[in-house]
Order: structure tokens, then C-alpha cells, then sequence
């Protein structure tokens, strides 16, 4: 029986539970030389937002100087966050791109 688990004198049984993986915000930091078009591009193609909810949450970003592009498993994060830098690099923007524990 997958999960369950016997005493050493075999007379209880007793079921375990795996915790829920941890989940990761990541962030998208406001700058001022990152263009607005430039995070929605990135909103779209990383984390795979719609246009108009890109455009919301880069105005958040902008307004507020941090915006939640998405949560997600911890591996799933480190590679988003990843991609972001990589993307924001190879067009020369200083993008700020981290994650953090739910």
C-alpha cells in the first residue's frame, strides 16, 4: 500500500501525508530604464500572459515598483526567473527579476 506505513510490532497501520511542495512568487522589479514595452514582451513570452493582463501588471509594476508575474513550484521559478535575466541581458535592459516563498 503506497503511503501507509507499519509499526515496529506490526499492529498499527497508519497513513502518511506528503507535505505540499513549497510554491515561489516571482517578482518584476520596477526600474527606470527598463521600457514598458520591453516587461509586457517579457510578461507574454515567459510567463505567458495575456496582452491586456500584461499591460495590468506592468502599470502595477510601474506604479508600485513590484509585481507578481506568477507562482510557481520551486524549479519552475528558478527557471522563469532565469529566463527573464537572460532575456532582459541579451537586449541590454537591467530588468530585475527574483523569487520568494509563498
Amino acid at each position: 500500500m503506497a503511503g501507509t506505513k507499519r509499526d515496529e510490532q506490526g499492529d498499527v497501520l497508519t497513513r502518511t501525508r506528503a507535505d505540499k511542495p513549497k510554491r515561489y512568487k516571482v517578482l518584476i522589479h520596477n526600474d527606470d530604464y527598463t521600457t514598458m514595452e520591453f516587461v509586457i514582451h517579457v510578461l507574454q513570452s515567459v510567463f505567458r500572459h495575456t496582452l491586456p493582463s500584461a499591460t495590468r501588471l506592468m502599470l502595477a509594476i510601474h506604479k508600485t515598483g513590484l509585481g507578481i508575474a506568477g507562482v510557481y513550484a520551486r524549479e519552475i521559478a528558478e527557471t522563469r526567473v532565469e529566463q527573464t535575466l537572460a532575456l532582459a541581458r541579451e537586449h541590454g535592459h537591467p530588468l530585475q527579476c527574483t523569487m520568494e516563498p509563498e
